[in-house]
C-alpha cells in the first residue's frame, strides 16, 4: 500500500498525517535556536552580515510558522474539505521549505564565498543535522520531504561545483544519495503509518459494528473465562440482571456480580447461586437450556456453551410476555372463563394432587355436586347476561363458603366440591349439609334480588376407595334423588342408589333394544264433544310393556328416552303408527301427536311428519300436532318458524298442558296455534273452589277472543262435565269421563255406538213428531 497520491489516502488518514505536521513544536524551537546560535557564531567569526540577516529571517519565519499553527489549532477539524486539507499542507510546507532554504543558502555562502572552515562546518552540521529531523516530523507529507531535501543539497551541491575544487564536488555529489535516502526513509515511515492507520481503522470499523450488534441484539450476553471473570458483556444483559455499568464488569467474577446485584437489585439473595448452579448444567449439557424467574414478573430463559479455552458464552432472553401468554393459556384451560373456578378436568387434577400429597393421611373424605335449581327460567326471564352476573355471584359465595374444600364448575348450572380428610364421617356429614344450608337463599345480580335454591347429591368415603368418575357418579345419584324430591334438597349416597342406578341403566338398555325394534305400541284416547255425541279427534299415546317387568309408566320411559337422546326415534315411530290407524277410523276423526323439545330444536322434523303423511295416505288436516311450553325454552324463534311451517301445509298445532309453565298467555298471542289443550290441574276440585272455576273460565274467554279452540284435559266426573257446559267453557273434552285410552280398533266402535246412539235418537225424536 503506497499512499504516494493524497487523493489514494482516505480524508480523514490524510487529516491526520496533515494534523502530524502541526504537531512537536518544541522541537521546531529547538532548531531554530540551533539555527540562530550557529549562524551568530559564524557571522561573529567572519564577520559576514548576511548571517546576521539569515539569523533575522529564522526567526520570522519560525514566528510566521507558529502564527499559522495556532490558527490551525482552532479550527474545527471535522468540517475540513480535502481541499482545505490540502491548503493547510501547502502552508506548512511554504514554512518548512523557507527554513531549508535559509540553511541550504547559509551552507553554500560558506562553501563558495567565505572559505572559511569554520564556517563551512558550523553550516553544513546543522544543516545535515536538520535534514535528519526531517524526516522525523514530516513523514506526513512526501511533498515536504522533496522540498526540504531540495532546499538544504541544492545550494550546497551548486556552490561546490562552483568553487571548482574537486573533492568538494565528489562530496557535494554524495549528498544527492543523501537526499534520495532521505526521501525513501520518510516514505517507508509514512507507508508504514499509513498502514497501521487503515489497519486499526478497519479494527476500529469491525470493533464497531461488533459492540453496535452486540448492544442492540435482543438477548443479553455475557462470555466469561475459565475463571469465571466477565470478559465480555453487552447493554441487554446490564438492563435485564440490573448489575451496574457493563465497563465496569470487565475482569470481575460473574458470582460476584450477582450476589452484588442480589443486594442492590431486584434479585432474590439465593437466585445468584441459582443461576451459577443451572447454568453449570446447561454448559456441561445435561440442560439444554433453563428457565429463571423473578420479581417484578421478569421470566428470562438461559442458555451457555462452554468454549475451548474453558470459558463460556451465556445467552438469555427476556421470555416474560410469552410466560405470561402460556400462563393465561394454562388458566383457560383450567378454569371456567365465567366464574374462574377450576373446570372439571383441572379439579380433577387438584384432588388427585391433594391426594397425593397426603397419600399417608386416613380418614373420610367428601364429594358433592350442587345444581341450582330451576336456572333456565332465569335466563328466559332476565336475559344470559344477567343469569351469567348471577351464576358469578353463587360461584363466589360457594368458595367463600367452601373454606379449606375444593371447588369447581362442573357444567352450566352445576358446581362440584371436594372435601379433605375429615376425623370421622359424622363431622364430615354436618361439615357438608352446613355448607348447602350455607349457599341458600338471597342473591342480588344487575340490581335484581334472586331467591335461589340450590340441591346437593353427595358421598364420602375412605380415601382408599377413591375414584373420581365412580364418585362423580355416586353423588351424581345423590343428586337426583335430590331433585326428585323437592328443590334446595339434600341427599347423601346410599348403597342402595347403586342398585336403583345399575337397574335403571338396564332399563335404558331395553329401551334402546324396543324403539329399534319398534317393540312399542299405541294406544288412543278420544277427544269428545263436550255432549259426548261426536269424536272429534284421538291423541295417540305410546305405551312399553317390558318383556320382564311388564308395563313401564310412559312418564317414566319417556324422561329416559330424553336422557338417551332417542326421543325423536319415538316420536318418528308415533307418527308413522298413527297416521296408518287414522286412515282406519271415520273420515271426520283427526289424530293427534305430542312432540318433544328434541323434536322441533331442527327441520329434521318437517321431513319426518311429509313422509308419515306420504306412506300412509293421511291428508295433512286430519294430523293435529301438541307441543308443551317446554319446547319454546330454548330457540322460540326458531320453534315458531317450524310451527309456522306445519301450519301453513294444514296441519294444526295444539299447545298442550297450558297453565303449567311460566309465561302462558304470552305464547297464545305469538305462536301459530289452533287449539288450546288446558292442564287438568285447571279441572280439579272445579265444584267446590270457585276460584278455580273463574280462573278456567277466565283463560277459555281469553283463548276464545283469539279465535282458539277450546279442549279441557282431565275431566273425570260427570260433575265436572256438567259444570264445564254449563258455562260453555270447551269445544272438546278428553277424559275418563267419557274414555280411557283405547287400542286403535275401539275408537272405530266407540264411533260406530256414538252413531247408532245418535241415529236412534232422531227416530225417535222423528215419532214424537
Amino acid at each position: 500500500m503506497k499512499p504516494h497520491n493524497p487523493n489514494r489516502v482516505p480524508t480523514d488518514v490524510y487529516l491526520s498525517f496533515v494534523s502530524s505536521l502541526f504537531g512537536n513544536r518544541l522541537t521546531l524551537l529547538a532548531g531554530v535556536f540551533v539555527h540562530v546560535i550557529a549562524f551568530m557564531a559564524v557571522a561573529a567569526k567572519t564577520g559576514a552580515v548576511l548571517y546576521v540577516l539569515l539569523s533575522l529571517a529564522f526567526v520570522v519565519t519560525f514566528a510566521g510558522r507558529m502564527l499559522t499553527f495556532r490558527i490551525f489549532d482552532k479550527i474545527d477539524k471535522e468540517e475540513l474539505t480535502r481541499a482545505k486539507i490540502e491548503w493547510w499542507e501547502t502552508v506548512y510546507v511554504a514554512g518548512a521549505t523557507s527554513t531549508a532554504a535559509i540553511l541550504g543558502i547559509g551552507s553554500g555562502y560558506a562553501i563558495f564565498i567565505l572559505g572559511d572552515p569554520f564556517a563551512e562546518l558550523a553550516c553544513i552540521a546543522v544543516t545535515m543535522a536538520s535534514m535528519v529531523s526531517v524526516v522525523g516530523r514530516n513523514y506526513g507529507s512526501q511533498k515536504a520531504i522533496d522540498l526540504q531535501t531540495l532546499a538544504c543539497c541544492l545550494p550546497m551541491i551548486v556552490c561546490s561545483l562552483m568553487a571548482l575544487d574537486f573533492y568538494r564536488a565528489i562530496l557535494s555529489a554524495f549528498l544527492i544519495p543523501f537526499g534520495l535516502t532521505t526521501r525513501a526513509m520518510a516514505n517507508g515511515v509514512r507507508e508504514f503509518l499509513y498502514e497501521n492507520v487503515i489497519a486499526h481503522r478497519q479494527i476500529s470499523q469491525i470493533a464497531d459494528r461488533f459492540d453496535t450488534a452486540l448492544n442492540n441484539m435482543p438477548h443479553g450476553l455475557v462470555m466469561v473465562d475459565a475463571s469465571n471473570r466477565i470478559q465480555v458483556i453487552n447493554r441487554k444483559a446490564h438492563e435485564l440482571l440490573k448489575i451496574g455499568d457493563p465497563d465496569r464488569l470487565k475482569d470481575r467474577d460473574l458470582g460476584a456480580v450477582l450476589r452484588y446485584g442480589a443486594r442492590y437489585s431486584f434479585m432474590d439473595a439465593s437466585q445468584p447461586e441459582l443461576i451459577l448452579r443451572q447454568l453449570t448444567q446447561v454448559a456441561e449439557g445435561s440442560l439444554s437450556r433453563t428457565l429463571i424467574h423473578f420479581p417484578e414478573s421478569l421470566s428470562l430463559e438461559f442458555s451457555a456453551k462452554r468454549r475451548a479455552d474453558g470459558g463460556a458464552v451465556l445467552i438469555f432472553e427476556d421470555v416474560s410476555s410469552r410466560v405470561k401468554a402460556e400462563q393465561k393459556i394454562l388458566h383457560m384451560v383450567r378454569f371456567d372463563a365465567l366464574t374462574g373456578l377450576p373446570n372439571r378436568e383441572y379439579f380433577g387434577q387438584l384432588v388427585q394432587d391433594y391426594l397425593a400429597k397426603h397419600s399417608k393421611k386416613t380418614g373420610p373424605l367428601g364429594f358433592m355436586i350442587l345444581d341450582i335449581d330451576e336456572f333456565k327460567h332465569v335466563n328466559d326471564m332476565r336475559g344470559h347476561v344477567t343469569g351469567d352476573h348471577l351464576l358469578c355471584t353463587i360461584a363466589a359465595r360457594i368458595k367463600e363458603m367452601a373454606g379449606n374444600a375444593i371447588v369447581g364448575r362442573l357444567m352450566g348450572d352445576q358446581f362440584i366440591l371436594f372435601f379433605p380428610h375429615a376425623n370421622d364421617e359424622e363431622t364430615l356429614d354436618i361439615e357438608i349439609r352446613k355448607l348447602h344450608s350455607a349457599i341458600q337463599g338471597q342473591y342480588e345480580a344487575d340490581e335484581v334480588t334472586f331467591l335461589v335454591s340450590l340441591s346437593a347429591g353427595y358421598a364420602i368415603l375412605e380415601s382408599n376407595a377413591f375414584a373420581m368418575d365412580e364418585w362423580s357418579v355416586k353423588a351424581d345419584l345423590a343428586l337426583s334423588e335430590s331433585k326428585s324430591r323437592l328443590n334446595g334438597g339434600i341427599t347423601g349416597f346410599e348403597r342402595e342408589m347403586d342398585g336403583r342406578y345399575i337397574e335403571q341403566q338396564k332399563l335404558k338398555a331395553d329401551l334402546r333394544e324396543a324403539v329399534a325394534a319398534d317393540a312399542l305400541h299405541l294406544v288412543f284416547q278420544p277427544m269428545f264433544k263436550a255432549d259426548g255425541t261426536r269424536i272429534e279427534s284421538a291423541e295417540a299415546l305410546a305405551r312399553w310393556v317390558h318383556p320382564e317387568k311388564g308395563s313401564i309408566p310412559p312418564d317414566a320411559f319417556i324422561r329416559l328416552a330424553e336422557e338417551m337422546g332417542i326421543i325423536s326415534a319415538i316420536t318418528r315411530f308415533v307418527l308413522f303408527k298413527a297416521c296408518s290407524e287414522c286412515m282406519t277410523w271415520p273420515e271426520h276423526i283427526a289424530v293427534s301427536v305430542n312432540l318433544s323439545a328434541r323434536d322441533l330444536r331442527d327441520s329434521d322434523i318437517l321431513t319426518v311428519v311429509s313422509e308419515a303423511l306420504a306412506h300412509s295416505g293421511l291428508a295433512a288436516s286430519r294430523l293435529h300436532l301438541e307441543i308443551t311450553e317446554s319446547c319454546l325454552i330454548d330457540e322460540p324463534a326458531a320453534v315458531r318458524a317450524i310451527l309456522a311451517e306445519l301450519r301453513a301445509h294444514g296441519i294444526t298445532i295444539a299447545i298442550d298442558d297450558f297453565g303449567t309453565g311460566f309465561s302462558s298467555l304470552s305464547y297464545l298471542d305469538t305462536l301459530p296455534l289452533d287449539i288450546v289443550k288446558i292442564d287438568r290441574s285447571f279441572v280439579r276440585n272445579i265444584g267446590e273452589d270457585t276460584r278455580r272455576l273463574k280462573l278456567l273460565r277466565g283463560t277459555v274467554n281469553l283463548a276464545r277472543e283469539l279465535g282458539l279452540k277450546i279442549v279441557i284435559e282431565g275431566v273425570e266426573t260427570q260433575e265436572q262435565l256438567a259444570l264445564l257446559n254449563k258455562h260453555r267453557s270447551a269445544d272438546l273434552v278428553q277424559g275418563y269421563v267419557f274414555s280411557p285410552p283405547v287400542p286403535s280398533q275401539d275408537i272405530v266402535i266407540l264411533s260406530q255406538n256414538l252413531t247408532s246412539r245418535r241415529s236412534s235418537m232422531q227416530r225417535r225424536r222423528a215419532k214424537v213428531a
